[in-house]
């Protein structure tokens, strides 16, 4: 059987779908009438047709008897599965492509892929392609390997052109291993990435604090408008009740005031 040729600019996978789940074909299979379909769906549909012992095609409605023995499509499989490859290749390679707020591959010529990694040493940023030597070759050993930065000159000691990799506690300044023996001599000193994770741990107990505290806040907030709220009603409620009360007593003045007026004609 001659080898399909697949073109992924002319066809995609979604022009093979079952007729009957309308998903790309999966294990294909023919029906005597050249009709394609999922092995499973025809199956399903014709096991619901057994009691009838007539057998239809879902797609143009040519009967059979007996059931039909269904043939799997090589052919269109092939295709299928070529497609499916061709397309996932297309999705991840476009996922490799730089976006935006990505950190572009120095060394790509065309369309630039994201980088993975940036080199302090070399001062410049590598996809997973272009890294590979870095890896490989001992020449590149002793190189810094960081975390794709598009800012690259501000980890790099302006003074010395060395990598900044340590931090001056006396002097709450970045410097590189040279400044350390130089102008810091003697300085409390400590990695960068030290006193990165050391500050980023206080950080967060901070906003551990700031989130406790505000909702301390939110609480007291929440029983003052509650005892607001009580206050009202026992006030409301007093009121009610007072103006009850001198209801029921200028009732009473003016029943005796009738009585006494009465008693005086």
């Amino acid at each position: 059987m001659a080898e399909a040729r697949i073109s992924a600019d002319q066809v995609s996978v979604d022009q093979f779908i079952c007729p009957v789940c309308l998903d790309p074909l999966k294990d294909p299979v023919v029906a005597a009438c050249g009709h394609s379909f999922c092995k499973v769906c025809i199956n399903d549909c014709w096991d619901q047709e057994d009691l009838k012992g007539v057998y239809s095609c879902p797609q143009c409605r040519e009967t059979f008897t007996p059931r039909p023995v269904l043939r799997r499509n090589n052919m269109l499989a092939e295709v299928v599965e070529k497609l499916k490859k061709t397309e996932l290749q297309a999705v991840s390679s476009a996922h490799c492509y730089a976006g935006p707020g990505d950190v572009e591959c120095d060394f790509c010529t065309e369309r630039k892929h994201k980088a993975v990694k940036s080199c302090l040493v070399c001062q410049a940023s590598y996809c997973e392609d272009h890294l590979k030597p870095h890896y490989q070759s001992p020449a590149f050993k002793k190189h810094k390997l960081v975390e794709p930065c598009a800012e690259l000159q501000e980890k790099i000691c302006s003074q010395h052109d060395k990598p900044i990799e340590i931090f001056c506690r006396t002097d709450q300044s970045f410097i590189c291993y040279l400044c350390m023996m130089d102008e810091h001599k003697g300085h409390d000193t400590v990695a960068a990435k030290a006193e990165r994770t050391e500050k980023q741990n206080e950080l967060q107990e901070k906003q551990k604090k700031v989130q406790k505290l505000k909702q301390t806040v939110d609480t007291f907030k929440m029983r003052s408008q509650a005892a607001v709220d009580e206050s009202e009603k026992i006030f409301t409620e007093l009121i009610s009740s007072m103006e009850k009360k001198r209801s029921e007593v200028e009732e009473l003045i003016r029943a005796q005031e009738k009585a006494e007026l009465s008693r005086a004609e």
